[in-house]
């Protein structure tokens, strides 16, 4: 069984002088809700169905399967016409740990959020200087969500 134990932050100063590599990800939604996620993602030259659960805690059940490029593009043409994030990932190692650091484009344009997945929801791990407030619980956050309210709908804080 796959879990994923991920941690979300906001960006104070952008990173990706730092990053080691950076790929451009596009990814749609099939099916979209609070409790299952399957999503089609074009990372690089590589193509992927996902299926996530439900969180607990930081935590939730995910399964990654590669698929071909021609049956992404199908999908994202016929399934996830209105649902897409399009960013790029910059991945930033700091103290063992690789930070992806995702920089919106679109309607998301201006948003740069960073993950870092853990081994156990109780891990430690150092912040970087560039890190701010912690999002993990702020639900709009979620790629899925801002596929629906994009960050150029928000109000200011």
């Amino acid at each position: 069984m796959a879990i994923e134990i991920e941690r979300k932050f906001l960006v104070k100063e952008k990173p990706f002088h730092l990053a080691k590599k950076s790929l451009r990800i596009r990814q749609g939604y099939i099916v979209n809700d609070q409790k299952q996620v399957i999503r089609v993602r074009e990372k690089g030259d590589d193509y992927f169905l996902t299926v996530k659960g439900n969180n607990i805690g930081i935590s939730r059940l995910e399964f990654d399967f590669p698929i071909s490029k021609e049956d992404a593009e199908e999908l994202l043409k016929h399934f996830c016409k209105t649902t897409m994030i399009d960013k790029t990932r910059h991945y930033v190692e700091n103290h063992g740990h690789t930070w992806e650091v995702d920089e919106f484009h679109g309607d998301n344009t201006g948003l740069v959020v960073a993950e870092i997945e853990l081994e156990a929801e109780v891990e430690q791990f150092e912040r970087p200087d560039w890190v701010g407030e912690e999002v993990t619980s702020h639900e709009r956050y979620y790629n899925m969500n801002l596929a629906i309210n994009p960050f150029k709908n928000w109000k200011p804080k």
